[in-house]
């Protein structure tokens, strides 16, 4: 079949599976969506390979994950398993990468996907808005809204543990 498509998942699986755990916020959701994109990736392997496959599938990945039109039936959320112990307090620890992941979540899908291509993938506006398909300027909004949203959430809750 396709030699080299084997060979990428193989050598990227681990990181596609990373790159869309972070744009879902739930592990397996990640692992179907990147399962999802392999599939449609491997019947135009020869096209995409000799592209940018690691692009091209990150791309996929983000488009996939914004236009996901199915949704679980329930509000059910599993909880996350930490892959690694965390040094220190692991109660603490936890407690902040919940409160993380809750607020992470309270953003749009397309701000999340903002968020997570330039503070985890590193990449620039022009990059995210390729990967998107919008302009730069949109990626800005994007990223001000999610930060301005984010800054309003930890104000909130800096005031509430105030409070007696």
């Amino acid at each position: 079949m396709h030699s080299g498509f084997e060979d990428y998942v193989r050598a990227r699986g681990d990181s596609l599976r990373r790159f869309a755990y972070l744009i879902c916020g739930d592990r397996h959701l990640g692992e179907d969506l990147v399962q999802e994109v392999l599939v449609k990736a491997y019947r135009q392997w020869r096209r995409i390979e000799a592209d940018q496959p690691d692009r091209y599938i990150r791309t996929a990945l983000v488009r996939s994950h914004v236009s996901w039109l199915r949704r679980r039936s329930s509000g059910e959320r599993p909880g996350t398993v930490p892959d690694e112990p965390a040094a220190g307090d692991f109660t603490e620890g936890q407690a902040l990468r919940d409160e993380l992941w809750a607020r992470l979540g309270g953003l749009t899908r397309a701000q999340r996907a903002v968020m997570v291509l330039r503070y985890y993938e590193d990449l620039d506006d022009r990059q995210i808005g390729d990967v998107l398909r919008c302009s730069p300027s949109t990626v800005r909004v994007h990223a001000a809204r999610a930060l301005a949203r984010l800054r309003a959430d930890l104000a909130t809750a800096t005031i509430e543990e105030v409070r007696p």
